[in-house]
């Protein structure tokens, strides 16, 4: 069998977006995946629905699988041909333990690459307003792990004190007593500004200022957890003056998108550039239907209404077309109508221009709209997914219409992947459907629904989630924009 290969992929500090493009589509294309405990959940969830998922997280004395075992799982999957990605947080060099990993891989002459990610050493502090050097305060950087391979420290804060750069500590937080009295033991100033850097470009980043003299005390009165990075220097003072991410909408605050995967990039995008952190959460999947009556439908399409309540419907109208080879030019008679604005997008990006539209984006309002102007003899094709809602159909059942489900929704168990759920997060539900799958993801969770804030497209959408009582809130139009801003207003 031809052997495989193994990535290691350093996968940044946590923030989606500091994925590089390397890393995206390794992780995309891979077949195994080994991952660490601070890869962000968005991340992992790039993987294809076939890979297997390896958690072997690792955090302060406790460990899902140790080190040789890890080594032996990249040996064993790499044989069996497959492509196996080695997932870590931040680079695989700093202190990720990449050499000693790749030293089994090399004994056996199993190819592999080395896909460096942003470090957690300068993005964190940066995430936090703090440059690691600057030419009025320092022109060196030292980056030194909080413990050693026998989870000793072992530093020579002597040689520290003398480089007068700034010294960054990772994995250093349960040794800050030793590291704080060494630098003043050594002789640095006991007034040297100290940032701890807790869970650093998260929407739960936090900065704990203070001084050699008194972080300790005040890591104890705020309760600082890991992971978090230590930083002592003067830059520290920039902090306030240079930070951010505080001016972005949604800095603090964490938002659970629902949507397909195949769907959901554009809204996690949206919610991203306002500086939420994102939880891609697909609920619901679409899977196209092909069946003998969907093939004589589109060899005879003598209808003078085409009707869409989705982009899903769009897509899948037109995939259809192609498929039975129908030039569009044969659409040239028939007026087409729309549930709103995301449908008739997706209607324009094909060359055409919508006819019918509601000022409210729903159904049933659809339905009411088509009444206006459809004869007795019309024709109508209702191209959609398969046990939609009724309400357009009961508008219209005096009419002649056809009524075609060109996809189903199927619901799917929502995969969480180094993520617990918080009831600070906001919840967003694009359908119906996306309620019910996360309903269906979460039973086992024992959730509280009644303290979760669900922000919905729209009233239907609403409606469902008010089965479970969650505490809803309705964009003001059914567009991902007003999705956002209902989100973004909600916060304030």
């Amino acid at each position: 069998m031809k052997k495989g290969k193994v990535w290691l992929v350093g996968a940044g500090p946590s923030d989606f977006e500091l994925l590089t493009i390397k890393g995206k589509k390794v992780i995309e294309n891979a077949d195994i995946i080994l991952y660490d405990r601070l890869v962000s959940h968005s991340i992992v969830n790039l993987a294809k629905d076939s890979a297997i998922l390896i958690d072997v997280g690792k955090s302060s004395n406790n460990h899902t699988m140790c080190q040789s075992d890890i080594n032996q799982l990249l040996l064993k999957y790499a044989l069996e041909g497959k492509k196996v990605v080695r997932l870590k947080g931040g680079d695989p060099f700093l202190f990720g333990r990449g050499g000693e990993e790749l030293e089994l891989l090399e004994e056996n002459n199993i190819p592999f690459e080395i896909v460096n990610g942003i470090t957690s050493a300068i993005a964190v502090p940066a995430y936090n307003g703090i440059p690691v050097t600057h030419r009025d305060f320092t022109s060196s950087l030292h980056i030194i792990t909080g413990h050693n391979k026998d989870n000793n420290i072992n530093i020579d804060f002597d040689c520290l004190v003398k480089l007068n750069g700034t010294l960054l500590f990772l994995m250093g937080l349960s040794s800050l007593n030793i590291i704080c009295e060494g630098l003043i033991n050594a002789g640095m100033d006991k007034n040297m500004p100290v940032c701890i850097l807790e869970k650093g470009t998260t929407s739960k980043q936090r900065n704990i200022q203070g001084t050699l003299n008194n972080i300790c005390e005040k890591c104890i009165e705020e309760e600082a957890k890991t992971p978090a990075i230590i930083i002592v220097g003067k830059v520290c003072e920039l902090s306030e003056k240079f930070s951010w991410r505080k001016n972005l909408p949604l800095s603090n605050n964490r938002v659970l998108v629902t949507r397909p995967k195949d769907k959901n990039s554009s809204f996690c995008s949206m919610l991203r550039e306002n500086g939420a952190e994102v939880i891609d959460l697909p609920t619901i999947k679409t899977i196209p239907i092909q069946n003998e009556q969907i093939e004589k439908t589109f060899n005879n399409l003598d209808f003078n209404y085409i009707v869409f309540t989705s982009p899903k419907g769009v897509e899948q109208f037109f995939y259809n077309m192609k498929l039975y080879k129908k030039d569009i030019r044969g659409l040239f008679d028939k007026k087409i109508a729309v549930v709103g604005n995301a449908t008739k997008k997706a209607v324009e990006e094909k060359g055409l221009f919508v006819d019918i539209m509601p000022k409210n984006y729903c159904g049933r309002e659809l339905g009411y709209e088509l009444l206006k102007y459809i004869k007795n003899d019309d024709k109508i094709l209702i191209a959609r997914t398969k046990d939609g809602s009724q309400d357009i159909i009961n508008i219209l059942k005096d009419k002649n219409i056809k009524d075609i489900a060109l996809y189903e929704t199927k619901y799917e168990k929502a995969n969480f992947i180094n993520y617990n759920f918080d009831y600070n997060d906001i919840v967003t539900f694009t359908s119906a459907s996306t309620v019910i799958g996360f309903i269906k993801s979460v039973k086992d969770y024992n959730l509280d629904y009644s303290k979760i804030r669900a922000v919905c497209i729209g009233k239907e959408t609403e409606k469902e989630a008010k089965k479970y009582n969650f505490k809803t809130f309705v964009s003001d139009k059914a567009t991902l924009d007003s999705l956002l801003e209902k989100v973004i207003n909600i916060v304030k």
